[in-house]
């Protein structure tokens, strides 16, 4: 039997049966490797860290899109234009693709390798959302996208992997400035932040970072099987402070106008995401 070990921590590690190994290879950025599971179907894993399977994706997903999206709005000119940073599997991108008032979607990705491989090996976590017209996929380094662009956009949503290796340039206190310059008034940034039960030391840090740049940041949570540890945390930021309060009514509302189906985001886990145990809270620390 093969097993695949992901050791993300130096004392804790978690393993997978092995059914089929469909592609491995060292990439211009990373080691990359795809392969079938029993239990979480197919997993792409980046440098020997699980990175999304198709099992549980849609938890992730959706929380990372349509809790930005619908607390921006629903109408026309509320969340127009979004901006990925990363999110080479297209999932991000196909969740954002539902909302019918994004006009455009951005999507910067700084290994191609990444996004051919999961629409050969992973197609239905895409599901044609590369095809999309509103779709404007590139190809190049996302620090130095945000730090250039005269786009701005509505939200901007970073799915990068951890603070290591070529994720590390994504938690710098000069790449959220550069984040917030390239947001229209009102805009709102989330991000990928880690389990804080083992990685508590990115929600202090991200923490501190985002603290000295928007005027409203914070974290809200959603729990994610293969993520081992328990609660992950997504980064908030904005200089809006009422977007992380909309009432859930008016979430209800929004989210009935959308028209979307969901499998695990709804209004109520929306509004609940943003109550943080203590534990987390205790991190908070300026």
């Amino acid at each position: 039997m093969i097993r695949y070990f992901e050791k993300l921590y130096k004392d804790y590690a978690q393993t997978f049966e092995v059914t089929r190994i469909q592609f491995h290879e060292e990439t211009e950025h990373q080691d990359l490797v795809i392969f079938d599971t029993p239990s979480f179907g197919t997993v792409l894993a980046l440098d020997g860290i699980i990175q999304v399977t198709t099992r549980d994706e849609f938890v992730y997903h959706e929380m990372m899109t349509h809790v930005p999206i619908l607390a921006r709005g629903c109408v026309a000119g509320d969340a127009t234009d979004v901006l990925i940073i990363g999110g080479g599997d297209g999932g991000i991108l196909r969740e954002v693709l539902r909302h019918k008032t994004v006009e455009r979607v951005t999507m910067v990705e700084i290994d191609r390798s990444v996004v051919d491989l999961c629409l050969e090996h992973m197609p239905r976590i895409s599901a044609g959302a590369f095809d999309d017209p509103r779709t404007d996929l590139i190809i190049a380094d996302g620090v130095r996208f945000v730090a250039e662009t005269d786009k701005r956009f509505d939200v901007v949503i970073v799915d990068s992997t951890d603070p290591v290796g070529p994720g590390e340039v994504l938690f710098t206190e000069s790449f959220y400035a550069d984040c917030r310059r390239c947001m229209k008034p009102g805009g709102v940034m989330v991000t990928q932040n880690g389990v804080p039960f083992f990685q508590g030391g990115e929600v202090t840090q991200t923490f501190q970072r985002m603290g000295r740049v928007f005027q409203d940041n914070g974290f809200y949570t959603a729990v994610i099987p293969t993520y081992i540890g328990g609660f992950m945390t997504l980064g908030w930021g904005t200089d809006d402070a009422t977007l992380r309060d909309v009432p859930v009514d008016a979430l209800n509302d929004r989210f009935a106008k959308s028209g979307i189906t969901t499998r695990y985001y709804n209004p109520e886990m929306h509004k609940a995401a943003f109550a943080l145990p203590q534990f987390i809270k205790d991190l908070m620390i300026k």
